[in-house]
């Protein structure tokens, strides 16, 4: 690798194009549509979180310049989003209060040890570890996180202190209630009528505004606060007890492959719209950094968001450029207006963050599912019904999810097809069974095992074959069709050896035929090409039926 490789490696942002004045007017007025919609949005989901609400700016600035100079997704919008909120809520609930300082601590090791994960991840280029959480795990994770998101929120949205109303009469929901209430109808008015109108900051600034009008605190209504104005301070993250940092670990493993998995629809999205090639290796490189830039920031994880980012390509944003303008306006926000944030209603937050949230909810995804594979959707539903008893601990659904994904694989590879083959009509061998089919010959038992030989699937074709020559006594030789075995290891060997010395015994031949490269190559040094002789070896299926049967051979 030469010096300059090197270099655009340890820094993709070198690769970048060089802007044009055009290209930067389009990609400052996209930026600034995002960042105007990234201010509330940050401080919402800062509130899901359980953060101070000045956190999501902090994870709305640094890490997300970090995500996108690291990252290969150039209009992939990182910040503060919604899963990676409530994935960090439920896995800081049973360990401290929420909101305090032992919170933030917990959050800010919660976001470096993501980051960590991530970056080790894509250092080694092991990416597609990601694939671990299969769709019908996020299809069940997904649609039972949108539930518990928005049922958190409606105490907030009518101003009680928990879902059953226990706590706070009527008269002291009023003002709450009724903001809620209108900010609810006013975003789901511009999200059908007016797509196009950035209704989340709309709906804050009408919100700040008849607060500010209406005296909604002096109401009994409850507010933001007030939010330390200047930039975050890069500290050291605070010590926390070791026992504190194992509890973290499960929590945080599964925060990152969910915030990639994420992150990585955004990224094909993207792709499919915009023909640009991206990394998933330095992807999670970029992701990772962010998440523990987030962590000295102060703040809480982040990703990459699905809205946000189809807002970057809505809006015309033609390169990186326009994620840079977006934290500029974040910046400005820390700034000069967390005085007016302050007057911002806590009914309206969560306004925000339910109406987004509705959209994740996606029954006939797992409706889908279902129609696929009646496993699959079992496996979505057991994920959604684990997240939502596994409450706060919401990472056991999806570890409940992998887990029961992992148990079917290996079930399915130890029950591979094993089918006897003759000749069709049509030339070709099938499945004899399934076609009603004549025997290729009387004494000849044809067989295609459809998987690799290995520890997993050898016993079973050792199975099916003596099985049909204990009920079969007129075969006397055996044909291992083995064009559709891809790989075999030491099991497999051992197997073919026990099965070539048991027919023997038995005084029945084994045959194969279309042997692959890479298993002959593994049978050649184990000494079985040897053992099994040359003229019971056939290159094709072909050459072993003009042998072995009085039958027109299949086609190939």
């Amino acid at each position: 690798m030469t010096s300059r490789a090197l270099l655009v490696r340890l820094l993709p942002f070198l690769k970048w194009p060089r802007p044009t004045a055009a290209s930067l007017r389009r990609d400052a007025w996209a930026g600034l549509s995002v960042g105007l919609v990234l201010i509330p949005q940050a401080i919402a989901y800062a509130t899901l979180a359980g953060m101070p609400p000045q956190t999501g700016l902090y994870a709305a600035l640094l890490p997300a310049l970090i995500g996108i100079l690291w990252g290969s997704s150039a209009l992939l919008a990182v910040g503060p989003v919604a899963l990676t909120s409530l994935l960090s809520f439920g896995a800081l609930s049973s360990l401290a209060a929420s909101g305090s300082d032992t919170w933030v601590a917990l959050a800010i090791w919660l976001a470096i040890y993501s980051g960590i994960f991530q970056l080790l991840l894509g250092a080694f280029r092991l990416g597609r570890i990601a694939n671990l959480v299969s769709q019908p795990v996020m299809a069940g994770f997904i649609n039972a996180a949108a539930i518990i998101i928005i049922l958190s929120q409606i105490p907030a949205l009518l101003g009680t202190s928990d879902l059953l109303f226990r706590q706070a009469p009527l008269s002291q929901m009023t003002w709450p209630t009724i903001f809620g209430g209108v900010a609810l109808l006013l975003l789901f008015g511009f999200k059908r009528f007016l797509p196009r109108a950035p209704g989340i900051l709309l709906v804050s600034v009408i919100g700040i505004a008849a607060s500010i009008a209406f005296d909604y605190a002096g109401h009994g209504g409850a507010v933001i606060g007030a939010i330390p104005s200047g930039l975050p301070s890069l500290l050291l993250p605070p010590s926390i007890p070791l026992a504190s940092h194992q509890e973290l670990w499960p929590a945080a493993l599964v925060l990152a492959l969910i915030s990639f998995t994420e992150a990585m629809s955004s990224c094909r999205m993207l792709a499919r719209k915009t023909k640009a090639r991206w990394d998933e290796n330095q992807e999670l490189i970029g992701q990772g950094l962010a998440k523990i830039t987030s962590g000295f920031s102060g703040a809480f994880p982040v990703s990459g968001s699905i809205s946000r980012s189809a807002l970057n390509l809505y809006a015309g944003a033609g390169s990186a450029w326009a994620n840079l303008f977006a934290a500029l306006c974040v910046l400005f926000s820390l700034l000069f207006l967390t005085d007016y944030l302050f007057h911002l209603p806590r009914s309206v937050v969560a306004a925000m963050i339910i109406v987004p949230v509705i959209g994740l909810i996606d029954v006939a995804a797992i409706r889908r599912v279902f129609a696929v594979s009646r496993v699959d959707g079992g496996i979505a539903v057991a994920t959604f019904a684990v997240t939502l008893f596994s409450m706060p601990r919401l990472h056991w659904g999806v570890f409940a999810g992998v887990g029961l994904t992992m148990a079917v694989y290996l079930y399915r590879l130890t029950e591979p097809r094993v089918i006897e083959v003759s000749l069709h009509p049509d030339g070709t061998l099938r499945d004899r069974n399934r076609f009603g089919l004549p025997a290729l010959a009387p004494d000849l038992l044809a067989v295609r095992l459809d998987a690799a030989l290995n520890f997993l699937t050898a016993a079973a074709l050792e199975r099916f074959i003596n099985e049909q020559c204990r009920t079969r006594p007129e075969v006397r030789r055996v044909l291992i069709c083995s064009s559709a075995i891809n790989g075999i290891d030491a099991s497999g060997i051992d197997m073919l050896e026990s099965l070539r010395t048991s027919l023997q015994g038995a005084g029945i031949e084994l045959y194969f035929s279309g042997i692959k490269k890479q298993v002959w190559d593994v049978m050649e040094g184990a000494g079985m090409i040897t053992v099994l002789q040359r003229d019971r070896l056939f290159a094709t299926d072909r050459q072993a039926i003009l042998s072995l049967a009085s039958s027109k051979p299949p086609a190939e």
